[in-house]
């Protein structure tokens, strides 16, 4: 019996273990990677069929001087 000290505190619990990680075959990664790729396509819209800007061509062509087929 010891005077005066307190007995020592009690070590803290071990946390608790963590979930296995995702993985490729889960139908929840399966479901939001579709999801993703929607919202990619979406997002894109028309921006990859329109090519020129609302002025139109002001370049010169480059394709050369007009020809006849065949000639």
């Amino acid at each position: 019996m010891c005077m005066g000290s307190s007995p020592a505190p009690a070590p803290a619990p071990l946390p608790a273990p963590a979930p296995p990680a995702p993985t490729r075959a889960d139908p929840e990664v399966k479901k939001a990677k579709t999801q993703n790729k929607q919202r990619a396509a979406l997002a894109a819209g028309r921006n990859s069929t329109i090519v020129t800007g609302s002025q139109g061509l002001v370049s010169e062509s480059t394709s050369g001087s007009k020809t006849l087929l065949g000639a």
